[in-house]
């Protein structure tokens, strides 16, 4: 992919330093006891037939009235360990930082065995220790912190983050049709990430410490950076 097409904020040491870490956690070998989990989330619309729709049949194809009616938002949490095939996937009516940190909560749940979870995040505002904090308190929020290792991209690169590709996938398996209810986006998201956790399908990552240094020469070049 060419550099010019890509979403690049000014170059930094900062920039630097945040995209070398987040390299690092994806060429680490697998430790269960120390998973690397991108997480992150998106809007969804959910939507109703204003007429009924029909079903495929032999002979005849599914048909859908061009028409719908708006039924609120809701955000769709997505985490995903590419190393493992393995994903968590919440849909909750808001994208609070407390809708945040009980994500988190529910993600820890999962990984009960793990000593430290890398979480590699965006610079999204509650992607952070404060939002634990400020649901579960300072004493509720501490034996959750004590077992995340915050991996940030840098800012405005949030590309580099491997929860985005697994959100597209969802969004083209699962919710380009119609939903009108919480419950049903939660249910078949719930269903798709199952499907997907048996299969244990992986993502095919291939942007690593060659190709950065290849892509953004500018960055191993300090003088450049301090002009």
């Amino acid at each position: 992919m060419a550099k010019k097409n890509w979403c690049v904020p000014k170059l930094t040491p900062e920039f630097r330093e945040c995209m070398e870490d987040v390299l690092d956690q994806y060429e680490k070998p697998h430790d269960p006891a120390e998973p690397v989990v991108c997480m992150d989330e998106q809007p969804y619309q959910m939507l109703d037939d204003v007429r009924p729709s029909q079903a495929a049949a032999p002979g005849k194809i599914a048909r859908q009235d061009y028409e719908y009616r708006r039924c609120g938002t809701c955000s769709i949490f997505v985490a995903v360990e590419p190393a493992a095939g393995r994903r968590f996937v919440q849909a909750r009516r808001h994208r609070t930082r407390s809708d945040f940190a009980c994500f988190v909560r529910d993600l820890l749940r999962c990984y009960s065995r793990a000593r430290c979870v890398h979480l590699v995040l965006d610079n999204l505002n509650t992607h952070n220790p404060r939002s634990l904090i400020e649901h579960f308190g300072v004493q509720g929020a501490e034996p959750l912190l004590k077992r995340i290792a915050w991996h940030h991209t840098p800012k405005h690169a949030s590309w580099l983050n491997m929860a985005e590709i697994e959100i597209s996938v969802l969004t083209k398996q699962c919710l380009r049709r119609r939903l009108a209810r919480l419950e049903a986006v939660q249910r078949e998201a719930a269903a798709w990430s199952r499907d997907r956790n048996r299969r244990k399908a992986t993502i095919c990552w291939t942007f690593n410490h060659t190709d950065a240094r290849r892509v953004f020469p500018e960055l191993y070049h300090r003088h450049k950076l301090c002009a």
